[in-house]
């Protein structure tokens, strides 16, 4: 039985030219009684300030790539997100000593990758939560990083309960209204879920949940200089979560060669061309689907 749920926070801005999740936080920063539940406070807060007024990913470096424990503790790292992620674990809590019982983080992708829930960890209320959105919205995945815990640099795993949600296809530094409303309806639907928890009356869950298991991920064709040598191929363009199944294409040369998938097994690639996992060196996420038990309050 998770204990009651007394503090959440909202955040948008983590990278700043994500501006869904930055608009929604400045809208219930301007309207906080749409936060409003009886049982738990929430707080909202922009993350990354100077990134967001340059309509900018970061300044020096991934902020969402700074909350690693041992980087929080590394007082070396001096850079702007460096010492804005300390500054965050200060307002938010430490991994081992949260602030916050939940946190919600607002994130947009170019990748056609519709509704996502990405679980902060492996914690059953997580997984419950995510559970409840599919019955609300079929089109809603559920996907896990290949650690999927508080090991990860997110900002997420902050806390061990909360989830990043992930909404696309959007092109960076611009605004799609219906991704913003879908977005803010998951926002105020977790918080109509944690209320009911608090208040005895959970709402009923699925008994099992599709979830999207990262594997690994694979970079574009490139020359021994780095430079890119094939693009995502037209059959898996925008084809986020369909099955690429072995001898499939993956990619086209500059010169019209077909690259095809040589894996054994069929997999089901999210972040497919995400514009901001060039430098990266990362073409697309590999994820295997599978069936999860869901265990009940």
């Amino acid at each position: 039985m998770t204990a009651s749920i007394r503090k959440v926070a909202i955040v948008g801005g983590t990278h700043g030219n994500e501006l869904t999740g930055i608009y929604l936080v400045k809208k219930f920063q301007q309207f906080p009684e749409l936060l409003h539940r009886s049982s738990f406070e929430c707080e909202t807060l922009l993350a990354n300030p100077q990134a967001i007024a340059l309509n900018r990913r970061y300044i020096d470096r991934d902020l969402n790539r700074c909350f690693a424990t041992e980087d929080l503790a590394n007082l070396e790292l001096t850079g702007y997100e460096d010492l804005l992620a300390k500054e965050i674990a200060n307002r938010l809590g430490d991994k081992d000593r949260p602030k916050f019982d939940v946190i919600i983080d607002l994130h947009s992708t170019t990748s056609n990758m519709g509704l996502t829930i990405l679980p902060s960890s492996r914690q059953p209320f997580n997984f419950r939560m995510a559970a409840y959105l599919t019955t609300l919205h079929p089109d809603v995945r559920v996907a896990c990083g290949v650690r999927c815990s508080q090991d990860d640099p997110m900002l997420r795993t902050l806390s061990l309960l909360g989830c990043t949600i992930e909404v696309g296809a959007i092109a960076q530094g611009i605004l799609d209204v219906a991704l913003f409303q879908k977005t803010e309806m998951l926002v105020h639907e977790i918080l109509d879920y944690i209320e009911r928890l608090n208040l005895g009356k959970p709402l009923a869950t699925p008994s099992s949940l599709t979830v999207y298991q990262s594997i690994s991920s694979v970079d574009y064709p490139r020359n021994p200089s780095g430079e890119l040598q094939a693009m995502i191929h037209p059959q898996l363009q925008f084809k986020d979560y369909a099955p690429l199944h072995p001898g499939d294409p993956m990619f086209l040369t500059f010169t019209g060669e077909t690259i095809i998938y040589r894996g054994e097994d069929t997999v089901f690639p999210m972040f497919i061309n995400e514009a901001a996992y060039y430098e990266k060196g990362i073409a697309m996420t590999l994820t295997k689907r599978e069936q999860m038990g869901i265990a009940t309050a």
